[in-house]
């Protein structure tokens, strides 16, 4: 169960029901390709009526901001996991596999924080153990086509576990996507492995270059939104004193004392409790005020503009006389 509404995921996706609905047509169908539409109709069906749920639930003051990210990370992970087991049952099965036909589909980005606003980028990364293999191709192509085809925008990598440690020593976005995640799906001790490589052979040292390297990303990212806290057209993600920047905080914490969740960084005394609360406090308003403007403009809109402000405050019951 997640989110201050207490959604229930299997309510708003029964992911088990959609197995079996799958299964039957497979076994009723021997046409590929016409097997491939009709299980996209039943999928797409129940994923865009379980986020229609969603937002109401926003709409009508039922689930925070926060809360529905919560909500919509867990119906990607829902939703995910019934088109990989669909491809590996259904069209690319692998009786005896060998050891290169595995992986693991992690989430990275927000969504390996287990966020996700109405119009995010779902970021995923494939993980194989070795070079790539017909089987491994087919199956990721699979997944992804019938990502796109659900109306989703999809950022992607497909790496070996060797890859993903030697690019991430190389290229700090790519070590702050691998600190950050998560596993979906798919052979889960490769994801372990892939978190042990991380903390033992990245993640060494005292980290000075990589919190060198996120205060730079910081203060570049500030120079292009606007140097002021005060702005009033705000980005409520990128700009100065957003969620970037507290996300930014937590991955200097997170890597420096090798934890996986922030709120790990009050024991090491990197915040206080109190301190730990105000951070919680801000990027809940935050949400709710990215999660509303999502759902108002359609589309993944991170600034705040002038022709968006008076209907947002009305939705959020911030009332006067005058609507600026």
């Amino acid at each position: 169960r997640l989110g201050d509404a207490g959604h229930d995921i299997d309510r708003l996706l029964d992911g088990d029901a959609l197995r079996r609905a799958l299964t039957a047509l497979a076994h009723a169908s021997s046409d590929k390709a016409r097997l491939r539409k009709d299980a996209l109709a039943y999928i797409k069906t129940a994923f865009l009526d379980a986020r229609a749920t969603v937002k109401s639930g926003v709409e009508s003051g039922a689930l925070s901001g926060l809360a529905a990210a919560r909500t919509l990370s867990a119906l990607q992970d829902a939703t995910i996991q019934v088109i990989y087991d669909f491809a590996t049952k259904h069209f690319y099965y692998a009786q005896n596999p060998t050891d290169a036909e595995r992986i693991a589909v992690i989430a990275t980005g927000g969504y390996g924080r287990g966020e996700l606003a109405p119009g995010s980028d779902i970021d995923l990364l494939f993980v194989r153990p070795f070079k790539q293999t017909p089987w491994g191709e087919s199956v990721i192509e699979f997944i992804l086509y019938m990502l796109w085809d659900l109306g989703l925008k999809v950022g992607h990598a497909t790496r070996s576990l060797g890859e993903c440690v030697r690019l991430s020593k190389q290229d700090s976005t790519i070590k702050t996507a691998i600190l950050e995640a998560r596993y979906l799906w798919g052979d889960e001790k490769l994801y372990e492995e892939l978190r042990k490589k991380f903390w033992s052979e990245v993640a060494t040292g005292n980290g000075q270059d990589f919190v060198e390297a996120k205060l730079a990303e910081r203060g570049e990212r500030h120079r292009r939104q606007g140097e002021s806290r005060y702005l009033v057209e705000p980005n409520i993600k990128e700009g100065k004193g957003g969620l970037r920047d507290l996300q930014t905080l937590y991955w200097i914490g997170k890597y420096l004392y090798h934890v996986d969740d922030a709120a790990a960084l009050v024991q090491h005394n990197v915040f206080t409790r109190d301190e730990y609360k105000t951070f919680q406090k801000a990027e809940a308003f935050l949400w709710d005020v990215r999660v509303r403007l999502h759902y108002l403009v359609g589309r993944a809109e991170e600034r705040l503009s002038f022709d968006v402000q008076p209907e947002l405050a009305k939705a959020m019951h911030f009332t006067d006389d005058n609507p600026r």
